[in-house]
């Protein structure tokens, strides 16, 4: 299938690894014009290369930001001051029992999961609406729905950003805009993938054996009962980014692999 995305700008937020990494070069895979973000040069760099290597004529390019600030949003604007798809996946996440979140904790996470895409997305939705064309996707999780006990933070955040793009999608009424979330269930990305190898050699278990006890207690309700490839994500935000997808707009759209028992 022709996702139409041939020439098409798209900035993809925290973009040097997992689930970013994977539609970064699924977007560049179709070409569009990928702009390729994260902390580090670095990173971008090779992110970049990797993405050059894997589709040989895509066209993607970096600029290195640090988007738990204001500044750092700046930055990034001013790298790339114009484009067609925004997908803010930026994000960080950790464990942490409620009674030791500290404010501070709760502030960084705000300022990295919800106002990095608040900044870009109030930057490029004006000049979507003045193309009457654009794409915008928040890349949340099923925490948002599912909101777990040891990160309530980052289930919080998740929650927001979902809402976020319910309300920018009110403001795109009768445009060719669009802006939805996608909700990833348990990804396979490069840290978890080390933590579950970790586990298991801790526990004299294989990975494999890791992951099924992941599923068993952890998240039972899963129909996947595995964890999910970033590509396997990669594959819907592509679609949601295309001109195919005009009819989806305000949606929050699922690719956990079941491990939410609701049917909306």
């Amino acid at each position: 299938m022709d996702l139409q995305l041939q020439g098409k700008r798209a900035l993809v937020t925290g973009s040097t690894a997992g689930i970013g990494f994977a539609i970064a070069a699924e977007l560049a895979r179709e070409g569009a014009r990928v702009v390729v973000n994260g902390r580090t040069g670095e990173r971008v760099d090779e992110a970049r290369r990797r993405i050059e290597e894997q589709h040989p004529g895509a066209q993607v390019t970096g600029a290195a930001a640090d988007l738990s600030t204001a500044e750092g949003a700046e930055r990034l604007i001013d790298a790339c001051p114009d484009a067609d798809i925004l997908v803010n996946n930026v994000g960080i996440f950790e464990p942490r029992p409620f009674e030791q979140i500290a404010d501070a904790d709760w502030l960084r996470f705000f300022e990295t999961n919800v106002m990095s895409g608040v900044r870009l997305s109030r930057h490029y939705l004006a000049g979507m609406r003045g193309r009457d064309w654009g794409r915008v996707v928040f890349i949340s999780s099923e925490s948002g729905i599912n909101i777990p006990a040891e990160m309530i933070h980052y289930g919080v955040t998740k929650s927001a950003q979902i809402s976020l793009a319910r309300g920018l999608a009110e403001t795109t009424t009768g445009t060719g805009v669009t802006v939805n979330s996608v909700l990833p269930g348990p990804t396979l990305s490069e840290g978890v993938g080390t933590f579950v190898r970790q586990l298991a050699v801790e526990q004299g278990v294989t990975a494999k054996e890791m992951e099924m006890r992941f599923f068993e207690t952890a998240r039972p309700s899963s129909l996947l009962k595995r964890f999910i490839d970033p590509e396997e994500v990669a594959h819907l935000v592509a679609y949601v980014c295309s001109p195919l997808s005009s009819a989806t707009n305000g949606a929050a759209l699922r690719a956990e692999g079941g491990v939410v028992r609701s049917m909306l």
